[in-house]
């Protein structure tokens, strides 16, 4: 297939699902980084965290597909009743970038005090309310595509959008559920370029088991998340991994686009934390299979188990 038309082609595919970041989140980062979708969820952790992900790489059947580098940092204060936090999320398809950068402010409200060990993810039983704004840099090379006489092709696309979103979480010992708006606005200060942005709105729930009453080695995690978008299909993904001794991750899911992926991670050295995820498409899809890889750095005890 001509180069062009395919650039063509994926930059439709990106107006249609949105200009708006990180807007289909992989089993990775949703699970291991759910900051990335629910500002509620800066500063769950007592000690602070870094995440970096990157998705697409190594994929080579077609020029221009999805391509999503995210860094994100939170941190919790006030003896973890608040948190705040901050990222970066690049999405680049086709000729089109958009860039994410955003700040947000979660606070807590604990409704017991009673310690429960590090692998039941939280130490309280809690509503958390967050908070997040930023700015989304959107960016269209049009003129590289070679178009000629089509003025939708006339000039490439520069904009800065505002954003601001708001998300909610409840976390109790081994069960947790949540639901954000990463983008409220929408495209209420688009231009006249008429760009699109997307409002998606997240659900997102889980539980951690352990297969054994008293020992937390095997760990059991299975999760739902689901999106709903204007003009586009309802989505779930369902995931299932399995940690081993705090040592080794391993999982798998399916999302309802009839997509699935595979995961492994290892935790080394207390506090890092690394995970490969690889993602099968549907037979008819033009954007190919996806490779994703995310490390994270949890500061203080780390990974630890207490």
């Amino acid at each position: 297939m001509n180069k062009k038309i395919l650039a063509l082609a994926l930059l439709f595919c990106f107006a249609i699902t949105s200009s708006h970041g990180q807007q289909n989140p992989t089993f990775t980062e949703y699970n291991y980084n759910p900051f990335v979708i629910n500002s509620a969820y800066a500063g769950v952790s007592e000690a602070a965290e870094a995440t970096m992900s990157r998705i697409g790489f190594g994929n080579q059947e077609f020029e221009g597909t999805p391509k999503t580098f995210a860094f994100t940092f939170n941190t919790s204060l006030q003896d973890n009743r608040m948190g705040l936090g901050a990222g970066v999320i690049n999405d680049e398809i086709g000729v089109t970038k958009a860039t994410q950068v955003f700040g947000a402010y979660s606070y807590k409200i604990i409704l017991n005090d009673n310690a429960h060990p590090y692998w039941k993810i939280y130490d309280r039983s809690f509503i958390s309310f967050g908070l997040q704004a930023g700015a989304l840099l959107y960016r269209q090379n049009l003129l590289s595509l070679g178009i000629q006489d089509d003025p939708n092709f006339a000039k490439n696309i520069n904009s800065t959008l505002p954003t601001a979103g708001a998300g909610i979480l409840f976390g109790h010992a081994n069960f947790f559920a949540g639901l954000s708006a990463p983008n409220l606005i929408g495209d209420t200060f688009s231009n006249q370029d008429n760009i699109e942005v997307s409002q998606p709105i997240y659900g997102y729930t889980g539980y951690h088991f352990a297969l054994n009453r008293y020992t937390s080695e095997y760990i059991l995690k299975p999760s739902l998340l689901f999106k709903y978008e204007s003009g586009a299909p309802f989505q779930v993904d369902a995931n299932l991994s399995l940690s081993i001794k705090n040592m080794l991750e391993i999982g798998a899911g399916y999302r309802t686009s009839e997509s699935f992926n595979i995961l492994a991670g290892l935790y080394f050295f207390k506090n890092f934390r690394a995970l490969y995820s690889y993602t099968q498409g549907a037979s008819d899809s033009p954007l190919g299979n996806t490779h994703g890889l995310v490390i994270s750095y949890r500061f203080g005890e780390g990974y630890l188990l207490k």
